[in-house]
């Protein structure tokens, strides 16, 4: 919902910092397997029931999926990166709720149910930006990206800040996963339908 509003902001504050790290022949997917190995050890200490230790990794991870998008940018940006940065993505949004799960049985179907409403905003993004490639239709509201970004209710900012926020009160995690699940599923919905608008002719 805050991305294409905050999109200025993070990239003004992070293209220098790719740029210092062009210049010192760090490629954007290396910044990405960085902000993959920080997203797999937050998973371990969550897992661990050390959450707390998790939010540092997790914000680590997101400010690597930041940086990575601006060496990117500075040095020429790539399908394949597009497509790597994609995929470490997804694999850490769902991997977070598994570790909660394995944290505290407790958990566990809550955990499911976010999991499954990923699955639910991950596919009618992915479907779309398919659609819109297939079109020509292109769109830079949310940054420079190598593929087409439709926005929801649930985008990365929410997302990055409920993962902070079961790091900081894993006690509410329960709570947390259903309310943002249901959210998500909104949010499916409405991409369901903006693609509907924007392809049923087609």
């Amino acid at each position: 919902m805050f991305d294409a509003e905050l999109r200025p902001l993070i990239d003004s504050t992070l293209d220098p910092v790719g740029r210092w790290l062009a210049g010192l022949g760090v490629g954007a997917n290396h910044v990405t397997v960085a902000g993959a190995f920080f997203g797999l050890m937050a998973f371990v200490f969550i897992a661990a029931d050390l959450a707390f230790i998790g939010l540092w990794l997790i914000i680590l991870n997101r400010l690597a999926d930041g940086l990575d998008g601006a060496v990117a940018r500075a040095v020429g940006q790539t399908d394949f990166g597009g497509y790597l940065d994609l995929v470490v993505d997804f694999i850490f949004y769902s991997a977070i709720p598994l570790a909660f799960a394995i944290a505290n049985p407790d958990n566990a179907i809550a955990a499911c149910f976010l999991c499954v409403s990923f699955m639910g905003t991950a596919s009618s993004f992915l479907g779309v930006a398919i659609l819109a490639a297939k079109h020509n239709i292109e769109t830079d509201r949310r940054g420079r990206k190598a593929f087409y970004y439709l926005g929801g209710l649930t985008e990365g900012s929410e997302t990055i800040l409920l993962l902070c926020a079961m790091a900081l009160w894993p006690d509410y995690f329960i709570y947390m996963a259903w309310g943002f699940g249901l959210l998500c599923w909104v949010t499916t919905g409405t991409r369901i339908y903006l693609a509907h608008s924007m392809f049923a002719a087609r």
